[in-house]
């Protein structure tokens, strides 16, 4: 199957509002390529602001472009006649999650870190998904996942440690823990939306609606309000278009195109690698051969199929929504 770039970008807007049938491959490819860009940019904007002013910007950037979205699918009534206070309570806990408490610790790994670290370490968070869900959802760890998790980490001690003394002097623990707490913090968060029921496109828009008043309750609380300025500007409105905001509803859009949903998954696959390229051409970092091989690891790890035994149909669908209102009732 050929997808020409000119295909791509014709239906790129029609692919972003749902007004389009079919083309679930396409939509996979251009949220592919997008989701690749945004390490680099991540990198780069930190060069001209701070993390914290960074994320309320591209958060609030994306909560924009999702109202346009809802506004054009015309679903805006959604907000006041299918929603309780209950509905709004747990979008609050999934908007504490994501963007706030996600992408502040993945935003500041990239701050301490070199790209080439903090981007695949990322990747871990089916590793995480395996532990939470044993805990919540009452799920058995199988020998082939010990094998897994094994696998990821010492993808990230590979990455971590095998670029020599080079590697040694710019790895900071501290960004180390961001990076790996943001991984965490991912699989709880999908987790959590496992039972979500309600329209993604509406309940993605209220989680970044409460997450953004989240990030600026916090700079209030921390460095007061500031937002970036010239190319800080530019490059956290770029993150908020294309990490959070139109790349979310491109990606929704493939898993519904009711084109197989493991074609779909695995295009996703290409995306550190392809980051890696761009890191090292975009940044200007020297990539590690040992950047590349626990890249290598941790992605064997998970095309294992790490995530296929949490699909509803191995877990069984009410198995699963009931063991998820537990965790809801917990933290609810």
């Amino acid at each position: 199957m050929q997808i020409s770039a000119q295909s791509i970008r014709s239906n790129g807007w029609k692919a972003i509002t749902g007004l389009r049938e079919g083309g679930g491959l396409q939509d996979a490819i251009l949220a592919t390529f997008l989701w690749s860009t945004v390490a680099s940019a991540f990198k780069l904007t930190l060069g001209y602001t701070k993390v914290g002013p960074m994320l309320l910007t591209a958060s609030a950037t994306s909560l924009v472009v999702l109202f346009l979205v809802l506004v054009r699918q015309r679903k805006l009534w959604r907000l006041r006649h299918l929603w309780s206070l209950r509905d709004y309570g747990k979008s609050a806990v999934l908007g504490a999650l994501n963007p706030f408490l996600y992408y502040l610790l993945m935003f500041s790994s990239y701050d301490l870190l070199p790209a080439q670290f903090a981007q695949p370490i990322n990747y871990i968070w089916p590793v995480f998904l395996i532990l939470l869900s044993a805990v919540f959802l009452g799920q058995k760890i199988l020998r082939m996942d010990y094998i897994k998790i094994s696998m990821s980490f010492v993808g990230v001690v590979v990455i971590s440690l095998g670029g020599g003394a080079a590697a040694l002097a710019e790895l900071h623990i501290g960004g180390l823990l961001c990076a790996v707490a943001s991984a965490a913090i991912w699989a709880g968060y999908w987790i959590l939306n496992m039972r979500e029921e309600r329209d993604r496109i509406v309940r993605l828009f209220v989680n970044f609606a409460f997450g953004s008043a989240f990030i600026l309750i916090y700079l209030l609380l921390t460095d007061g309000l500031t937002l970036p300025q010239g190319r800080g500007l530019l490059g956290s409105m770029y993150i908020g278009l294309f990490e959070m905001g139109i790349t979310y509803v491109i990606w929704f859009r493939a898993l519904t195109s009711g084109e197989s949903s493991a074609r779909i998954g695995n295009v996703v696959y290409l995306v550190p690698f392809l980051s890696l390229i761009l890191i090292s051409g975009i940044v200007g970092e020297r990539i590690y051969p040992s950047t590349f091989v626990g890249l290598l690891l941790i992605m064997s790890g998970l095309f294992l199929g790490s995530l296929h035994r949490f699909s509803w149909l191995p877990v069984g669908g009410s198995h699963m929504l009931r063991m998820t209102r537990r965790v809801f009732r917990q933290v609810v």
